[in-house]
């Protein structure tokens, strides 16, 4: 009996409809009808016996089958990409869309310094930012990278870290005057803390050297899931923070905010490019990989 050969094609268009939500964007994107699209997955559809694609008249989502079919579907379109672009034109001329998520703080201080030199350099390819703190499925929603701030748990994805970013307990010295430098983490329940949503606990956990790892939740005055948010009331002498080094670095360096307890200190976190797990990927996808690489390997926020 003659083995068929699998719909490689469809696998494709599966993934691009996947990733865009809708036949007539994926269409537009691959260069097709949508006739052409809704035959291809109506013909996988038929070759698994599953229903990979629920279809309303408003929307499209994954079934059960589908979202279980997804990864591998995705690494058939990225690695079919990176092979054309091997064996093309596109091995010495990169082009087309990166799609990237990063953080909205992070992203808007820092990648968007980075970004004319990268557009001069590759003209004929086009980033899609998507900038949020909230944690993206890559491959579910179809992004080609990630960058991410964290201590990255192990999972299917590839990792590369660039940079250590410090988180320092901070306020202004106008509100450590008036309400003393605490000396012990215990102390902290007598303070206000403005408190980042976006960890996974609200603890506030720090380690001294000498006497180990200490956690408290003081009481907090303002939550948010944007750092950002939170300068102007520690400037303001409002309470402390734990904040992430890029974004107070010129407010220490004017003094305008202070490191408070220095002897104790919060894990530092790492700033890493996430991927997803093909090891093959589109040249254009690489070059903005190598290029971020490249220019957050030292914490661009240092000696600045």
């Amino acid at each position: 009996m003659t083995k068929r050969l699998p719909d490689l094609e469809a696998w494709a268009i599966f993934a691009t409809v996947a990733k865009h939500g809708s036949f007539s964007r994926a269409a537009r994107e691959m260069g097709m009808s949508d006739p052409t699209v809704s035959k291809a997955i109506a013909r996988l559809e038929a070759r698994l016996g599953l229903t990979l694609i629920a279809r309303t008249s408003r929307r499209v989502a994954l079934t059960d089958a589908g979202r279980a079919a997804l990864a591998r579907a995705s690494r058939i379109l990225s690695e079919g990409e990176a092979v054309e672009d091997e064996a093309g034109e596109q091995s010495t001329v990169p082009r087309g869309r990166v799609r990237i998520s990063a953080p909205l703080s992070f992203g808007i201080a820092y990648l968007g310094a980075v970004l004319p030199a990268f557009l001069q350099a590759y003209p004929e390819i086009t980033v899609d930012f998507a900038l949020s703190d909230r944690k993206v499925d890559l491959v579910s929603e179809g992004f080609d990278l990630a960058l991410r701030i964290a201590s990255l748990n192990d999972s299917s994805l590839l990792s590369r870290r660039l940079c250590t970013v410090r988180l320092l307990l901070v306020a202004s010295p106008d509100y450590l005057d008036r309400h003393g430098m605490p000396t012990h983490p215990a102390e902290l329940s007598r303070y206000c803390a403005l408190a980042y949503t976006g960890g996974a606990s609200r603890a506030w956990r720090l380690t001294h050297p000498t006497f180990g790892e200490e956690a408290i939740e003081p009481p907090v005055r303002v939550w948010t899931d944007n750092a950002d948010l939170l300068n102007p009331a520690l400037v303001a002498g409002q309470g402390l923070a734990i904040q992430p080094e890029f974004l107070v670095w010129r407010e220490l360096r004017d003094g305008k905010l202070k490191v408070a307890m220095p002897e104790w200190s919060v894990t530092p976190l790492g700033l890493h490019l996430v991927m997803p797990p093909s090891p093959l990927r589109p040249l254009r996808v690489q070059a903005l990989i190598d290029y971020l690489a490249r220019e957050l390997a030292n914490a661009p926020w240092d000696g600045a």
